[in-house]
């Protein structure tokens, strides 16, 4: 029996490893340790897209996963976030050019509602018609991709870059542009919360229409 088989049964503890989801390959993510297995779930894992696909190249690119299930030796996660490392960020802006930010949050095919934060670099200074201009364009195919997306299609189009180039080739038409990218995308709400929410809203508008009515 190795030492580390020893100092697990010690401790009182057991290792799991930690799995990406399925789009993700499986791939593994690490391990985390606990006395029983419910103190796994909940736990968040974060790695580099450049260590799921062993491009270094793509080591900007930060993936957080969270656990949600557990087995007898395997933790099984979801995605909840991707986002780009700030120093990366910033090594996009030139001095002179623009940068042009957007946010949007939008509701998936199979009920996810998830938050883009997309952004274009200029080639040089454009003025603010056309920043503005670029910005619904960015705005207009969020919306649109995640129209005709599931959340796991709509990660793939992030983490795969078509997202970022169907933004690119809309948008250089208003201005030269040197660069764009999805700066962050991070799952809001799973569909039984978005569900949730909206039946406590629905129960609350009941209960206005219930006070006006009692008050006529």
């Amino acid at each position: 029996m190795s030492e580390r088989s020893v100092s697990r049964q010690r401790q009182g503890k057991r290792w799991y490893t930690v799995l990406a989801p399925e789009q993700f390959d499986r791939a593994e993510l690490g391990e985390t340790i606990a006395e029983e297995p419910n103190q796994v779930i909940g736990r968040t894992v974060e790695t580099t897209l450049g260590d799921l696909t062993d491009d270094q190249s793509q080591n900007n690119t930060k993936l957080t996963f969270k656990i949600t299930d557990v087995g007898s030796d395997s933790a099984y996660t979801e995605f909840i976030e991707h986002e780009l490392a700030r120093d990366y960020l910033r090594s996009l802006v030139r001095r002179g050019a623009s940068k042009v930010d957007a946010v949007r949050t939008v509701r998936t095919t199979d009920d996810y509602r998830v938050r883009l934060q997309p952004v274009a670099l200029t080639t040089k200074k454009a003025d603010r018609s056309q920043e503005h201009a670029i910005r619904s364009v960015m705005t207009d195919i969020v919306e649109e991709a995640a129209q005709d997306r599931t959340f796991e299609q709509l990660v793939d189009s992030v983490v795969e870059g078509r997202l970022s180039s169907a933004i690119y080739g809309e948008a250089k038409t208003i201005y030269p542009l040197r660069r764009v990218e999805v700066q962050k995308l991070s799952l809001e709400a799973r569909p039984e919360e978005v569900a949730a929410e909206e039946e406590a809203a629905v129960d609350v508008d009941d209960e206005d229409v219930a006070v006006d009515a009692d008050e006529e």
